[in-house]
């Protein structure tokens, strides 16, 4: 699995609203056929600072990804969004999903 965390520092007046300016684009991502999660959140430490989590089924998947016409749109509308250039992981990992954590279980299950 191609394994991707991106980091978006996001203009404060745009940060309550980022949800919605990246659904068209979320909703492009997690309808591709190689994409196995695509999934927004806040940090918690900064209200303007967005993170996606996304896996993609493999190489292939991943360069349709970038290739797509939601992406490149994406690229273009987003830079008026953002307040930095976003920070990036992009890795192989083994699998196609995320695992149970070993460590911690609930305790009435």
């Amino acid at each position: 699995m191609i394994f991707i965390v991106v980091k978006f520092p996001v203009l404060p007046e745009k940060s309550d609203d980022w949800l919605s300016i990246v659904a068209d684009f979320t909703a492009g991502v997690r309808a591709e056929p190689g994409n196995l999660f695509f999934d927004w959140s806040r940090s918690a430490d900064d209200p303007n600072e967005w993170v996606v989590v996304e896996g993609y089924r493999d190489q292939e998947a991943a360069v349709a990804h970038v290739s797509s016409a939601h992406f490149k749109t994406a690229m273009a509308t987003l830079p008026d969004a953002i307040s930095a250039t976003p920070r990036i992981i992009n890795t192989q990992v083994p699998g196609e999903d995320f695992g149970d954590m070993a460590e911690l279980k609930p305790r009435n299950a």
